[in-house]
């Protein structure tokens, strides 16, 4: 599909591949020839010592006519298995958006079809749908949050959400989305009650702050009950709570998670006193 990109498209491609300078992931001019072997690659030339990025646009280049060739270190870039042994959950993600970026400009994008990266023709979202996936969130981070520190943390968890909602890693929006909601709950419990009023330090955990919201009526009882069901699944960032549960979240897991965060943060934004 990607036979015709622009050399400027190309050499952004490799300039994410190699990463630093603001990029998601660094690898070595070494690293170079196991990326391209990754993705399928033949016959692929050692690394002498070259300038990286030099190195890597001109196998691209020598390679952009062969069918596929492109295509495949695009999807292997976008891969969640060229991450393993990094211990970077969201790098695939991040990598993925950093690529759409750019190939929206060429009428592709990368997206993901039962985990696996795939290269296809850009989709536009549709404009007539506002907010998040499977409703509509009314209020900013701002609005909620009284710590404006703590506001932009809880806006990049959500931020990140979207972006490994759109690359299909579902368990890491959901774990990202469990967050978000336990540092909203926190937030409210620290800020709304009187100090002798707040719950120890102990007992903060997310279980006992959405029981707590529930109680002093920042959330409805719908909310109480699904986001206790959010809190299991966010659980499994845990990779043994996975495995007790017997089940790997996928897109309608997810898609039932956003209509609890959306409804979450609306709630406590109707029943915030912040004036």
């Amino acid at each position: 599909m990607l036979e015709q990109l622009d050399d400027n498209t190309v050499e952004e491609i490799a300039r994410i591949a190699c990463g630093g300078e603001g990029y998601p992931v660094y690898r070595r001019g070494a690293d170079l020839p196991k990326l391209l072997r990754q993705s399928g690659w033949q016959d692929v030339p050692d690394y002498r010592g070259e300038q990286r990025r030099a190195w890597l646009v001109e196998q691209l280049l020598s390679r952009r006519s062969e069918p596929g060739a492109l295509d495949a270190v695009v999807c292997r870039l976008a891969d969640n298995r060229e991450y393993l042994a990094r211990n970077e959950p969201l790098a695939a993600a991040e990598v993925a958006a950093k690529l759409n970026q750019i190939l929206v400009f060429e009428g592709f994008e990368v997206a993901h079809h039962r985990g696996r990266p795939t290269v296809r023709p850009y989709r536009p979202e549709p404009e007539t749908v506002p907010g998040e996936p499977g409703g509509t969130l009314h209020v900013a981070m701002t609005d909620l949050v009284s710590d404006p520190a703590l506001a932009e943390v809880l806006q990049g968890r959500l931020d990140e959400a979207r972006i490994c909602d759109r690359n299909g890693a579902f368990a890491s929006a959901i774990i990202m989305l469990g967050s978000l909601l336990e540092g909203v709950l926190l937030d409210a419990a620290m800020s709304r009650l009187p100090e002798r009023e707040r719950p120890a330090e102990r007992d903060l955990v997310l279980s006992r702050l959405i029981n707590l919201a529930h109680e002093h009526k920042w959330i409805q009882a719908d909310v109480h009950g699904f986001a206790d069901k959010l809190r299991e699944y966010r659980n499994l960032v845990h990779p043994n709570a996975q495995i007790r549960k017997g089940h790997a979240p996928d897109r309608d897991t997810l898609n039932m998670c956003w209509p609890v965060i959306n409804a979450a943060l609306n709630d406590l934004a109707a029943t915030s006193t912040a004036p």
